[in-house]
This record gives structure tokens, sequence and C-alpha cells, in this order.
């Protein structure tokens, strides 16, 4: 049909309806990026000072069983202390290893303080001195209920001439697993 002509406005109304219609399509067209990921929300804890006398750690948390633990701190050398009722002098030095304990878990899980070892650089291991952590109100054993996390200090009195190397510790066991764990070691500064 010579000569037959269509207005302008047919062809572009045609022209934006296939556009339109193959974008639906998908056919030949990349996916579209899904939005990113909202990240997890964290809580705002104010920094806190380190105490007098104690060094931090930078040390990324460790798992055993069902424990999780993070160093944060470490005192060396102490000759003696004060507590809320006596005083008492180490037989050697006293080191202090500050941590986080936390049951990230969904039952309940034990700490035990005793079980904890303080590793000199010859390999010798240390626990807990019982009468340092009683003093120092330190609990021996702590119960830990789901989702808890608690901060508290690991009293050791070590021979002077003893160098600190790392600390070995020990969670709960998952539950319904007997005997203990392994533990995992953490090098101080």
């Amino acid at each position: 049909m010579p000569g037959v002509r269509v207005p302008l406005v047919l062809l572009t109304g045609a022209a934006l309806t296939v556009t339109v219609l193959s974008g639906c399509s998908g056919a030949g067209q990349a996916s579209p990026t899904p939005p990113p990921a909202t990240p997890t929300p964290t809580y705002e804890l104010p920094p806190r000072p380190v105490r007098p006398s104690e060094s931090p750690v930078r040390a990324a948390p460790v798992t055993d069983g069902d424990t999780r633990f993070q160093v944060i701190g470490l005192q060396k050398g102490l000759s003696g202390f004060f507590g809320s009722h006596a005083e008492w002098q180490a037989k050697g030095q006293y080191v202090i290893v500050r941590i986080l304990v936390e049951n990230p878990g969904r039952t309940n899980a034990r700490f035990d303080a005793k079980r904890q070892r303080l590793v000199a650089a010859d390999g010798t291991t240390y626990g807990i001195d019982k009468f340092a952590q009683a003093i120092k109100r330190q609990p021996d054993e702590l119960p830990l209920g789901a989702q808890v996390r608690v901060e508290m200090d690991l009293w050791y009195d070590i021979p002077k001439e003893a160098r600190v190397s790392a600390i070995r510790l020990f969670g709960d066991p998952p539950l319904g697993v007997t005997g203990g764990t392994d533990g995992v070691q953490v090098p101080l500064p």
C-alpha cells in the first residue's frame, strides 16, 4: 500500500510497547543485583580504660567445647596484693589474666576456673591460685546460662623467673558428651 502514512504517534507508541514488553521477558538481560545484605546489628558498648598495671591483650575469640573465650588483659610480676579483707604475698609472682567467658549456646554450661592453665615459655603449666582467687572474689566455678557472657580474672602464683607464654583455656563439653575438652591455647605477650 504505497502512500499509506502512519502517524508518528502510533510508531512511537508501538516502539515503547515493544521495549517495555521485552524488558519484562528477561530475555537477553542480566538478572538484577540483589540488594545488599543488612548488617547484623551490634551493641554499642563504650570502651573502658585498661586497669592500672594491666596490659591490654588483643586476642581473637577462641572456642573450646560449648564455651567461647577472649583474653583481654594481662598483669605480670606482682609481688602481692590487698583484698577486701586480707593482704597476700606471692610465693613467686602473681600473673593475672583477664578473660571474657561466654556460653553462645541454648543450654546451660559450666565454667571451671580450676581447669584453666597458664603456660610458661619452658612448657610448664600452672593452675590458678585458689587463695588469690578467693581473696580477690573471683569464682572457682560459674554456671553460664544460655547466651551469658562474663568478664573475670584468673590469678596465678608462678616462680619469679618463669616467663609467661600462653594460657590454655578449657570449656564445658557439648551437651551429652562425657569427659573433658582438649582446651585451646592463646598466646600471651
